[in-house]
């Protein structure tokens, strides 16, 4: 990047500022050039995105409203294609397919998005749009209802909440919610890539969230992290293995070191027909792909000596701190 002004050097800079949005303020990490020659600011079209998705996810984050990735989640759930998921909202096609594509809803529309996330609740809103469904398509869709409704691994099911700590959309998980189908699929990708230990993955997980989070504004597994003695390490990460192991996206395989064993994960054969690709955007893709080839073929001791110069890791660890989204804009190995 050169300055507009002199065609020198810039650099960027990231300050705490407060941005106006319907009406409201709220704290960011501003990020901006600034001419090395003349001091003089400026920002890019790239640089307005990801300080306006900060300013989003805190609006969305105080009004409960759906995030992008929930709002499209709460419709596939159910299995009905855009037209029908508006139908039964009573919103129009467009404006719905809007929030899918990331416009942000009004107030009354995103407690209707997240009213629809509950599968009791959205249930009560189908029968009243009985009318706008044949006999097959009423008969589908109560049928994935009864089956989302016995899920355990459901997004929304108290007890899964209970277990694993599961949080709404906060600066704590990147503004995403945990979806253990993508998330299986994310370890079951690196496992794949480079079978590494639990204490690696832990690491993968790690940078791929918060690099995700620095170019775009959003984690991808919905994960809370926190910074203990050997890294950052996602919280309950033994019971969320345990689950993903059971769910048969990942084996654990034991390596005899001699005076102890260590646990490499490595992807179940029997799921390898099912693409990995298609449970990510582009952009995860390619942050993924990007953390596979930076750490492929290192020591778990080195993934863990980088991990250790990672701010987000150093100014947690001492007191064994929860960790903020925000120190991925302060990542410095990708």
């Amino acid at each position: 990047m050169k300055s507009p002004f002199t065609g020198g050097e810039v650099v960027l800079v990231r300050e705490s500022r407060e941005l106006e949005y319907r009406k409201e303020r709220f704290q960011v990490q501003y990020h901006f050039y600034k001419c090395v020659d003349t001091g003089d600011s400026f920002t890019t079209d790239e640089l307005d995105n990801i300080n306006i998705i900060q300013v989003h996810n805190r609006y969305r984050e105080k009004y409960r409203i759906p995030f992008v990735d929930e709002v499209r989640h709460i419709r596939e759930q159910y299995d009905l294609t855009a037209v029908k998921m508006s139908e039964v909202l009573g919103l129009g096609i467009n404006m719905y397919r809007n929030y899918e594509s990331g416009e942000m809803p009004t107030l009354a529309h995103g407690h209707l998005l997240s009213i629809a996330a509950d599968p009791v609740q959205f249930e009560q809103l189908f029968e009243k749009r009985r009318s706008g469904f044949t006999d097959s398509e009423y008969e589908r869709v109560k049928k994935k209802l009864a089956r989302v409704k016995t899920n355990p691994a459901f997004i929304n099911d108290l007890q899964v909440q209970h277990v694993f700590k599961i949080v709404p959309p906060c600066i704590f998980n990147g503004y995403r919610s945990l979806v253990w189908e993508k998330l299986g699929n994310m370890v079951r990708y690196f496992a794949g890539e480079n079978t590494p230990f639990i204490t690696g993955m832990n690491k993968y997980l790690f940078f791929a969230d918060f690099l995700h989070y620095k170019l775009h504004g959003t984690g991808i597994s919905g994960l809370c992290y926190r910074a203990l003695q050997r890294g950052p390490v996602p919280e309950n990460y033994g019971m969320i293995y345990n689950y993903l192991v059971n769910g048969q996206y990942v084996a654990v395989e034991e390596v005899d070191f001699g005076n102890y064993a260590g646990e490499r994960l490595i992807p179940v054969e029997s799921a390898m027909h099912d693409s990995i690709q298609k449970h990510f955007t582009l952009s995860e893709w390619s942050v993924l792909q990007q953390v596979a080839a930076r750490l492929k073929h290192l020591s778990t001791k080195k993934i863990v000596d980088i991990s250790h110069n990672e701010k987000a890791w150093l100014e947690n660890y001492k007191e064994l701190k929860q960790i903020s989204f925000d120190y991925g804009f302060e990542l410095c190995s990708f």
